[in-house]
């Protein structure tokens, strides 16, 4: 029977013929590259720390009984899912075998659905160890993947596109909803960068008082105003030789962007309360939740400040348009606060994992971190569905939402997960959501969904 070569391989030993052989059928037509064994020792020659799969064994056989296959699997990887089948429930001996680390335990006979989902389940598991485990290797070499984490096609591009300006001294504005990684990724534009030796200067503009802000971007002179009792390098000093990040830009006021603008165009600034120009040689980045040239349009924003900190544009994907990555990355969190914590990974449910997928995630990436650490500490019942569940009822005890927009998130965001893996392909993405070329093209306009931002490299 040929199966799915991407599909999760499950080893079955089973010395009785007549069970390896329906079980591992039952297996094939449910999606999995299943193989029989009637002794042990082949199957375990076929396990690695990279193996991608499920170990699946009767417990009586002769020779090497199932406790032994568990001890032995254990031994090439600690962390790979290992199920117990037995026709004599003793509950001693399940008790004791996942105690030694077995992935669950089935009494025979079973219901094959009940196989299959409890298999389904150990090879999400094991889908997600590895990721982890492929990302923390390459943390060694504090690679970009471990600093901006997800596998899906938009992370890629963004990560490819961060590189190439990484290497050169360019102005980057960067485009995101709240709760994206702005500031991370302006961090990885210096770390990656040629001015690593420099400081990485964050400022959030919509945090300094209007009153501030000259004295905070460009410092002061001893006496400059009451309070001001020594001279005070400003960030835009700060930073000369490293990089400035200006987070929220869109609030700075309009006579801070005139001197902003002068500084980056002359490389100089003076002081509050002084003349003279002091030079400096930074590399600005900033970033935008909104679009500025529509605040130019209406007055609230400098068009020409605009075109000289937009040399470079990074946009960073919601996490609702990167569905594949959600589960790595509250895998990914989890994993951290549990060892942050000294607590216990807690695996997920297959309810979990269909919370995390069906949530529209309006806080992002950081709502997604909340949420791991949340679920680490075991805060309420219900894990992670429990969790969703609770926040929607708060939420929309305090702020009702109506239908209609319910409705347009859930639309736009099933439209941008086809095209994300149709990757921009509009045939397919019809096909896939069986709407007509039109419809589509209609409802991607009113969504300002764009098909070039899912297209491969």
């Amino acid at each position: 029977m040929r199966t799915d070569p991407q599909a999760s391989p499950v080893l079955f030993v089973d010395d009785e013929m007549a069970m390896r052989l329906s079980v591992v059928q039952w297996l094939q037509l449910a999606g999995f590259a299943a193989e029989g064994f009637a002794t042990p020792q082949p199957a375990l020659d076929r396990l690695s720390p990279d193996f991608p799969g499920v170990l699946v064994t009767d417990v009586r056989m002769p020779r090497m009984d199932g406790m032994a296959v568990l001890a032995r699997a254990l031994e090439r990887d600690a962390d790979l899912p290992v199920i117990l089948v037995t026709g004599h429930g003793d509950v001693t001996l399940a008790v004791e075998a996942m105690r030694r680390g077995a992935y669950d335990f089935i009494e025979k006979p079973f219901e094959p659905d009940h196989l299959v989902a409890v298999i389904r389940r150990a090879a999400e598991k094991r889908r997600l160890v590895l990721e982890n485990r492929g990302l923390r290797l390459r943390a060694a070499g504090d690679g970009i993947e471990t600093r901006l984490v997800g596998t899906s096609p938009a992370m890629a591009e963004l990560r490819r596109d961060l590189m190439d300006l990484a290497a050169t001294s360019a102005s980057v504005l960067i485009h995101g909803e709240t709760g994206t990684g702005k500031e991370l990724v302006a961090r990885c534009l210096h770390d990656f960068g040629t001015r690593t030796k420099g400081a990485f200067v964050p400022v959030n503009c919509g945090a300094i008082p209007d009153s501030m802000a000259e004295s905070e971007l460009f410092g002061h002179e001893a006496g400059a105003f009451t309070g001001a009792s020594q001279r005070r390098a400003g960030k835009l000093e700060h930073s000369s030789g490293g990089t400035l990040f200006l987070d929220e830009i869109e609030s700075m006021p309009l006579a801070i962007q005139v001197k902003l603008l002068r500084a980056l165009q002359e490389r100089t600034i003076e002081r509050l309360g002084s003349n003279k120009s002091v030079a400096i040689d930074l590399r600005l980045v900033a970033a935008t939740k909104i679009d500025l040239l529509d605040l130019s349009d209406e007055g609230k924003f400098r068009a020409d400040l605009y075109y000289r900190l937009n040399v470079a544009e990074l946009h960073i994907p919601p996490l609702r348009a990167r569905g594949d990555d959600i589960p790595l990355l509250f895998d990914y969190f989890a994993t951290e606060f549990a060892e942050r914590h000294g607590r216990e990974p807690r695996p997920l449910e297959p309810a979990d994992i269909d919370a995390l997928l069906a949530h529209d995630w309006p806080g992002n990436v950081r709502e997604l971190r909340n949420l791991a650490e949340r679920h680490t500490l075991a805060v309420g019942r219900g894990g992670v569905a429990g969790l969703l569940r609770r926040r929607a009822a708060g939420s929309e005890a305090s702020s009702p939402r109506a239908l209609a927009d319910q409705v347009d998130a859930f639309e736009k965001r099933a439209i941008e997960q086809a095209l994300e893996r149709c990757k921009g392909d509009i045939k397919a993405v019809m096909e896939t959501l069986n709407t007509p070329r039109r419809t589509l093209n209609e409802k991607m306009a009113r969504h300002g969904l764009d098909r070039t931002r899912f297209l491969p490299r």
